[in-house]
């Protein structure tokens, strides 16, 4: 293969796909999303969404109220006052690898450093006296606890015949089914909405930016919705602080982060109207143009129409919340039994989730019969390499050829090197006499590239490969190799990453350089000298990039190389043998 082609082919090819990333919105159109709520208030259609109020929750007085809960995933307390779900801890997944290390938390109270909580209930329509819970109403339990297989009932009466029940039951895992009940015991009717919202009163500092989206997201109408923390802030505008609104059957919206999800899933067959916005401290000041700006970020659900409840009725509505992990196959059941759309699309995939979910699949399925995503890594690239083997041994023919034209070759650059149209004129000349297609070796490259690119994804997005151990040093496939070389892996007390990321070269990084360097010398000799010192700075420099991705990937290309350089020995050695024969078959003839 052509040394020239081949880096050009994969650094362009990498670019490509970094761009693509980059400059194509996952979103659907601001200005679209924007005329349609402009259409609904023109048409009148958003009168009926009275309840576009957003609210933090009121800061009270006096001691808290609390019902504990826990399941095999999760473990925390709903703040009766409120009835607000604003206390839940992970017990599977800490924050770092380490044993001692705290466990993750995904809700914390409204008065918190960092404020996550879920709200469910009910807007007065009527504006009338009529009063309705709100976040300092005391709500009773049935219950001292809340575990699965025993539901926990949170009763609230409002003195003047009204009486609101949540009946909450909660899984092994992740989700809680919230049962919510209006029984009007008075004489008149009474007319409301119901919503549910997730509120984060923070924006975290390190967001996924172009490789993944942390943020607002739902399925709104079966289309995946998102923005970002910044759109939200600088579009809340007006009395309601709304930045975005589109009416919906069923769905489900919250607010994700690379790992963890915080979701209102409202009852399916429901016609609902979803919210994204962003309070400010400051009500009076919305201005949205600062970074820094502190507020209240909230995604949620209200119904589209009033609910009348007339004399002696009870209305009943559904709905779910989840709080936790975005392991896919949890996520994939709750699809399939909640008939949650698109539930999957939590994570990240991305616009290659064509390829990049199956891969995905296939390493959890080795990971499954391995025990280690890191021999399933191995294992992967295996298979990889066993699928492209045709194609890899048309690409060694091609090198062999090649480098048996390097003399031919180096004549004509000499004879023509005042003469750079004339020398490319003879080199295809000499090309289709010999029946070579220099570009040819590129194409197994060319089609492992996104293959490359989904495995990246793969090891950056899902909650699976976060802190999944290989062997020795490596305790997380998902972070970049620990060791570095600058400092004598660990022996001086010195940490140069911290001048700069590029002065960060661990041990796998090194040997994926070494089995670089090592594939380059298998390869034709480049001729030009000003390209032959550029390859062979080629390791140092792919060597210094990977050091700071996910070591997963560097151990994916350290084996591919080393499998890429014994399939070419072994394709080398059977084209030798088969030339030995022809040239013996020939002195025969």
């Amino acid at each position: 293969m052509d040394n020239k082609r081949f880096f050009l082919a994969t650094l362009l090819s990498v670019l490509i796909l970094f761009a693509f990333e980059y400059f194509t919105p996952q979103t659907s159109s601001v200005h679209e999303n924007e005329k349609q709520v402009t259409q609904q208030t023109e048409t009148g259609q958003s009168q009926s969404n009275i309840p576009h109020e957003i609210k933090t929750i009121a800061k009270v007085t006096g001691p808290e109220i609390r019902i504990p809960f826990e399941a095999n995933a999760v473990k925390g307390s709903i703040n009766l006052r409120g009835a607000v779900f604003d206390d839940l801890v992970l017990k599977n997944y800490h924050e770092t690898v380490k044993a001692d290390s705290p466990l993750v938390r995904v809700l914390d109270k409204a008065d918190s450093k960092e404020p996550n909580y879920i709200e469910t209930g009910w807007f007065n329509t009527d504006n009338t006296s009529v009063k309705f819970p709100d976040s300092t109403s005391v709500w009773k339990a049935d219950e001292e606890k809340l575990t699965p297989g025993h539901p926990l009932t949170l009763t609230w009466d409002n003195g003047a015949g009204i009486e609101f029940q949540k009946i909450i039951s909660l899984d092994k895992e992740y989700l809680f089914h919230i049962e919510q009940k209006v029984k009007n015991k008075s004489s008149q009717p009474v007319h409301f909405v119901f919503y549910g919202r997730v509120n984060r009163g923070y924006a975290p500092k390190e967001v996924g930016g172009y490789l993944m989206h942390e943020g607002p997201l739902g399925i709104i109408n079966d289309r995946l919705e998102q923005n970002s923390y910044k759109y939200l802030r600088e579009n809340s505008k007006g009395e309601h602080h709304i930045a975005w609104s589109q009416n919906s059957k069923g769905g489900w919206a919250g607010i994700t982060d690379k790992y963890w999800l915080n979701a209102i899933v409202p009852q399916q067959d429901k016609n609902v109207t979803v919210h994204y916005g962003f309070v400010p401290e400051d009500h009076a000041n919305n201005s949205g143009d600062s970074e820094n700006q502190k507020g209240t970020y909230q995604v949620g659900f209200t119904s589209q129409q009033p609910i009348s409840v007339g004399p002696g009725e009870v209305v009943v509505t559904d709905g779910n919340v989840f709080s936790g992990a975005k392991e896919l196959h949890l996520l994939n059941r709750y699809e399939k039994e909640y008939h949650i759309p698109n539930f999957w699309k939590s994570v990240d995939f991305g616009w290659f989730s064509f390829l990049t979910y199956p891969i995905f699949i296939v390493l959890d399925w080795l990971n499954g019969l391995w025990g280690n995503f890191g021999l399933a890594l191995l294992t992967f690239t295996l298979i990889v390499k066993l699928v492209f083997y045709p194609l890899a041994s048309k690409q060694f023919h091609s090198m062999g050829k090649m480098k048996e034209l390097q003399p031919k070759m180096k004549e004509i650059r000499e004879r023509y090197k005042g003469d750079q149209a004339q020398m490319n004129q003879q080199m295809m000349l000499l090309y289709k006499e010999q029946g070579v297609n220099p570009a040819s070796g590129c194409l197994p490259m060319l089609i492992q590239i996104p293959i490359f690119w989904c495995l990246y994804k793969d090891l950056y997005v899902t909650i699976e490969m976060r802190h999944a151990p290989f062997f020795g040093w490596i305790h997380d496939l998902s972070a970049p190799d620990p060791t570095n070389i600058l400092n004598l892996f660990g022996l001086i007390p010195f940490d140069p990453s911290v001048i700069s990321p590029l002065l960060h070269v661990g041990i796998w990084p090194l040997l994926f350089g070494t089995t670089m360097f090592l594939q380059q010398k298998l390869n034709p000799a480049v001729i030009d000298p000003v390209q032959k010192k550029m390859f062979q700075l080629m390791p140092v420099i792919f060597t210094v990039v990977l050091a700071t991705q996910p070591v997963g990937l560097v151990i994916y290309y350290s084996w591919n190389n080393l499998l890429t350089a014994i399939q070419q020995l072994v394709i080398q050695k059977h084209m030798a043998i088969k030339e030995k024969q022809a040239i013996s078959k020939s002195k025969k003839g």
